[in-house]
Formats: C-alpha cells, structure tokens, sequence
C-alpha cells in the first residue's frame, strides 16, 4: 500500500475536518448576516501528524498539540496575519483503502487580518513545514457571496465514538462527507460543500444531535498543499 497516497486521501477528507454549522430554509441560523455568523475572518484545520492511525486507543490520540499549536500560531503572526483562538479536535475520517476508520488529532485556528492570498500562503507553509499532503482553510463570507461554495456546521451533543459508528455504517455519508471532527467538549464540526447540505442535516440529526442548537457559517474552502 502507498502510505503517502493513502495519506493524501485522508488529508482531502478533513476537514476534520471536520464543524457542523448548516443553513437550511427553517432554521434560524440558516439566513444569518456575515456579522450574525460571529466568524474570524479565516479559519485553518491542520495537524502536524504523519501517521495513519485505526486505533481509537492509540496513544498518539491524547496529545494536545501544544509545541504545534504555539509555532502554528507564531507562523501566522510571522506572515503578517493575526491568529487568535485555536481548537483541539479529535478527527474521524473513513479510508477506502483500509475500509476502515481513521482518527487524527488535530487544531483548528482562528486567523484575523488575513486576505485569500494570505490565507493561501500560510497554509501552504504550513502544508510544507510539517509534511502535510494539505491543509484545510475556510474563510467566513456573506451567503450570497459568490465565492461562498462551502459551510462549516456546529451543532453540540456528539461523541466520537457515535460519529465513527455512523461513518462505518453509512456508505453514503463516507463518500459524500468523508469524516468529521469533534471538540473535547463534544461540539461536532464539519466543512461541507453547499450542496451537500440537506445530507448533512440528516446526517447531524441520525447522531442524535439537536438541530435546533446547531450554527451555520458561509464561506470558501480550499484544501492547500
């Protein structure tokens, strides 16, 4: 097996990651302004793993990126943008090469005063600095934007364990989601493409999860390597 090749499938799937924060017609959040959105101007889900994990047990599992989050951070800063909250997260991601789940963990990074060119750049030095086939950015927009091709959901109430369940047992949601990320305080985060919205709401609510509690935010994504 190409272990690189195989990594790079898993990199593309992540978007880890994965927040749920869909907009569908009946939900309130579904129609909210770029300021009712409460977004940092950009947003970068990255790891400095290497490593295929299936274990769920897997020690590499519980660090909490601390080294990786401070230089991510001091990165950022050094290439003229401002980072602000970062977010540990724990990924499950579905393999077609090993038929089988895969955990990362993983941070995502608020960034400020940042343009899509920036945005761009930074990520692909990080991308380069620790060997990632690519990272993941989503800059926040206005829903009518016409770069707007993506949504990042919120939406608390989930377990890892629940959201590895639902991978493995639904096919549909392995190709069209490829996986998800949830927060140590049990917020399940996902980026999807627009289209996928009305999947990813049946998606949310087969997990058990409150529809009505979850947040949507409108933005472009791009996966940088």
């Amino acid at each position: 097996m190409n272990n690189i090749a195989t990594r790079r499938r898993l990199r593309l799937l992540a978007t880890g990651l994965a927040a749920l924060v869909l907009g569908l017609t009946g939900t309130q959040s579904t129609y909210a302004s770029p300021a009712d959105q409460g977004c940092p101007t950009a947003e970068i889900f990255a790891t400095d793993n290497t490593s295929i994990i299936t274990d769920p047990a897997d020690p590499r599992l519980r660090t909490r990126l601390t080294r990786f989050d401070h230089e991510v951070r001091t990165l950022i800063r050094a290439h003229g943008a401002r980072p602000a909250a970062s977010t540990l997260l724990d990924g499950v991601f579905w393999s077609d090469d090993l038929k089988q789940a895969t955990y990362e963990r993983s941070r995502e990074f608020d960034v400020n005063r940042v343009d899509r060119d920036g945005l761009h750049h930074i990520a692909g030095v990080i991308a380069k600095e620790y060997d990632q086939e690519s990272v993941l950015t989503f800059r926040c927009l206005p829903r009518t934007s016409p770069e707007t091709d993506a949504v990042e959901i919120e939406v608390p109430g989930v377990r890892v364990s629940g959201l590895r369940d639902a991978l493995v047992a639904d096919p549909e949601a392995r190709e069209k989601l490829g996986g998800g990320s949830v927060t140590l305080d049990g917020r399940l985060l996902l980026v999807a493409p627009i289209a996928e919205l009305p999947f990813a709401r049946t998606f949310v609510t087969g997990l058990g999860a409150d529809w009505n509690e979850a947040r949507v935010r409108y933005g472009d994504r791009e996966f940088v390597n």
